[in-house]
Parts: C-alpha cells; structure tokens; sequence
C-alpha cells in the first residue's frame, strides 16, 4: 500500500461566501484571495439544505468568474450527514449530478450533528443522552462513524468536511476515536474515490488520524474553511500539526 502525499498548502478545497449566510466575502474577493495567496486550486463551497434551490444559479456565478493561469477553481457544496443511514442534507438532484456534467465538482459532507438513529442529534442532546446513561461515548462514537461511513457509500462525488470536528464538542476527544474507526473511515473513503479534509479553521483531524490515514493511501487535500476572504490560504495549525506539503 503506498501512503498518499500530505495535504498541500498551495491549495484550499473549502472556501464560503456570500452564497452562505455565515460568510462574508464574495466569490470574487475570495478568487482575488487565492490568487495573491499563489494557490494552485481553490474550491468555492456553500451551504446547502435539501429545500436549498438555487445551487444552478451559484454554479453560473462561478463559471462567470474570470480564469487565470495556475489556478483552478473547483466548486462544492457543504451538507450535514443526517443519520446512521447516511442520509445527506442536500437536494436530490445535486446530489444525483455531483461529479458529471452541470454539477458540483464534490459533496462536502459534514459532521454539524450526530448522525443519530432517528436523525440529527445536537451535540447539548448527545451530551444529555450521555448524562442520563442512555447511550455511551462508545455509543455516541459509533454512531458517528457508521453515519460518515454509510454517507461515504451513498454520496457521488464526496469529500468529507472537517472530518471528527464534532467529537470535542460531545466532550470527548480524538483519543477516544479508536484505530478500528479511524480505518473504516479510511476505508469507505478510498472505495468511495473520496477526498478527506484536513482543516484549519477546527483544527482536525489531528496527527494520530492524519498519519494512519496518509499510511492507508487515502487523499488529503488541505482546507481552511474561510467565511472570509482574509483567511483564504492561510494555513498556521496544519503546516505545524498536519505534515503539510511545500507548496
């Protein structure tokens, strides 16, 4: 097995703007970024519910923005994985066109809540449930590695988003994430052609998951997870803690 190269700072595979009601800059400030960063990919990336219906329109802004040398614009759309079945918050037919031709170039899935057994689970609810005793971490761990794995198979085109970001705010921590889950990850992600985020803006996932995960082969690309345009690029924690590439 040949482990796969470091994420590499010369790209940022998740930007938002204004496209997101939480960001603030607009796709042409964040291409401006990117360009006086020296990126050679940036992937423009916005929310997105199943009711959400104007994902044509924001892939035609994208295509309307100017193209330069050395940059690659990509595009994406962000979605919370919904449950242990790996239900995906997205429209179907974004869903259904990811990856081909008029759709989003990746899914970001995303770990916003627990991906419960009867849906999404808030991290106060998940915490609460494991006060009562109702479930465990162990629990609460499996939970959420059968849901990224089952939206890992479902989803046409996926990159997994800020991978183990909700586990701190459960109260516990990536230590408690064990090598048997860290590798069903790596798993679905490989048969799946997935990418797998390292991002900077929550700090995950750490250098346990990044090296076992480069050892299983699985491509990492490098993200910030900017809401605004100063933050596009810029990579402090993942070229100390991730083993980022030169770019």
């Amino acid at each position: 097995m040949v482990a796969s190269a470091p994420p590499s700072p010369a790209e940022d595979h998740h930007v938002h703007s204004t496209f997101s009601d939480d960001a603030v800059s607009t796709p042409q400030e964040n291409l401006a970024a990117a360009l006086e960063r020296g990126l050679r990919v940036v992937r423009m990336v916005d929310h997105v519910r199943a009711t959400t219906a104007d994902v044509p329109q924001r892939l035609d802004a994208l295509a309307r923005l100017p193209r330069a040398a050395g940059l690659r614009v990509e595009t994406g759309v962000e979605a919370k994985i919904l449950d242990v079945a790996g239900g995906v918050d997205a429209p179907a037919d974004v869903l259904r066109a990811a990856g081909g031709p008029g759709g989003v170039d990746r899914v970001l899935l995303a770990d916003h809540q627990l991906p419960g057994p009867d849906g999404p689970w808030s991290p106060r609810r998940t915490r609460e449930a494991m006060a009562a005793g109702d479930v465990t971490a162990a629990d609460v761990l499996a939970m959420l590695v059968d849901g990224t794995v089952a939206a890992l198979r479902r989803t046409p085109a996926a990159q997994l988003a800020h991978p183990l970001s909700l586990v701190p705010k459960l109260g516990l921590t990536e230590d408690d994430v064990s090598d048997e889950h860290l590798d069903a990850i790596a798993a679905a992600a490989l048969a799946a052609g997935a990418l797998v985020e390292v991002n900077e803006k929550w700090r995950c996932p750490g250098p346990r998951a990044v090296a076992r995960w480069r050892a299983a082969g699985v491509p990492l690309v490098a993200s910030t997870d900017a809401h605004d345009a100063r933050d596009v690029g810029r990579y402090d924690w993942l070229r100390r803690s991730a083993g980022a590439g030169e770019p």
